[in-house]
């Protein structure tokens, strides 16, 4: 379902592959596609820890392919209660965060922008947007969908 690499042999900084998604998805249909035109069939997160990880979540972030909806925002920064402070529970397990990830991606139904600029995904502009958007939930609160919805 996935691989793990360390980047530049890191612990704190982790490459996933994101192999497998649900095969009743559009975003698996367009990992196919995405096979056949580039020859990459998976989706690549990058994982942050800090010192104090697992007392604090991971940041992760969509590094490729550039994706629209499935909660991807800005700079590949991800919209999950789970990946914040207020979410996050240090008894959750790396793969567990991986499966919930992976699940979020085709409940919101995200799929690969096929052509588009893939400069546009870079940690900086992931912090950004993922600061601003747990400045909005700390303000507004979480939407929790209704049980019937996923």
């Amino acid at each position: 379902y996935y691989a793990v690499e360390l980047v530049n042999d890191s612990l704190y900084d982790w490459n996933v592959k994101l192999l497998k998604v649900d095969e009743d998805s559009a975003l698996h249909n367009d990992l196919q596609i995405l096979k056949e035109k580039e020859g990459t069939d998976f989706i690549l997160l990058n994982f942050s820890f800090k010192d104090n990880f697992p007392f604090d979540p991971p940041f992760v972030r969509v590094v490729s392919p550039v994706l629209s909806g499935g909660y991807v925002l800005g700079g590949g920064a991800i919209c999950m209660e789970l990946l914040t402070k207020q979410g996050w529970s240090s008894a959750y397990s790396i793969e567990s965060v991986i499966m919930q990830i992976s699940a979020t991606l085709v409940k919101g139904k995200a799929r690969v922008q096929f052509g588009a600029n893939k400069n546009q995904y870079s940690l900086t502009r992931a912090q950004q947007s993922y600061k601003s958007l747990v400045q909005i939930h700390e303000k507004n609160g979480w939407y929790t969908p209704p049980k019937e919805d996923g």
